[in-house]
Formats: C-alpha cells, structure tokens, sequence
C-alpha cells in the first residue's frame, strides 16, 4: 500500500490534491481499493453541486459491496471523472491517479487541515488491530 506524501487524507479514505488552479482533485486511497477488490461503478458527483464538509457525495461500488465517498472539504464540484463511468477499474490499477470528482473548496485554508500522510498511515493501522 502507498500513502503519497504530496497528498492530504481524510480518515474516511479520500486523498485529496491541490491543483495548480486552486481547486481540489479527490479519489479514494490505495488502502480503500485495496479493502473493496475490484472496482466494477463509479459515480461522481454532478458538476455544479455544492457540497458541506463531510457529505456523502459518490459512490464506488465493487463485486463485495458499495461504498459512499465524501466530501473532504465544503465547495462546489467543478468537474467529474465520467471517464471512470466506463472503465471504473482505473482506481484498482492507479488509486491516486484516478481521480473521481473536483472541487472548489469554499475555504482553501482547510485543505491544511487535512490529514497528512503519517497521519493516515496511523488511521490505516489503527483499523488493522
């Protein structure tokens, strides 16, 4: 499992990066593909949506089970990986380069709240005892 230290987390399984333009690119972590197997839905949230911190907002389904995605951070879905509709095994084969939807956050000062990598690393181990 990789936990890339260029991005934040949430303790629900997101990563979360900040774009060049300000906004945020959001998917599920290695470790959260990893737990549901292979990936075989994804929808994304629609564009133009505004969501509050903590929101379920999309939905990765697998052959074992269904799980919501949530919002990291309040803003507004600027974009959503459709490419993911039909070909939702990108996030098994590359978990953080495949990114589910964007957002805008309405406070770009919480992205710093996030969780850290070595953060995450100590939400995963946690589960795993």
């Amino acid at each position: 499992m990789t936990i890339p230290a260029d991005l934040k987390y949430t303790a629900s399984h997101e990563w979360v990066r900040l774009d060049a333009d300000g906004s945020l690119s959001i998917g599920i972590t290695d470790h959260a593909q990893q737990l549901l197997g292979d990936l075989v839905y994804v929808e994304p949230p629609a564009v133009g949506r505004q969501l509050a911190a903590g929101e379920e907002c999309a939905v990765v389904e697998s052959v074992k089970s269904a799980s919501d995605v949530y919002a990291p951070l309040a803003g507004t879905v600027t974009a959503a990986n459709d490419e993911l509709s039909g070909a939702p095994e990108k996030v098994n084969q590359d978990a953080y380069g495949a990114w589910i939807f964007r957002l805008q956050p309405d406070d770009p000062a919480a992205f710093d709240k996030l969780l850290d990598a070595a953060a995450y690393q100590a939400v995963v181990d946690a589960e795993e005892h």
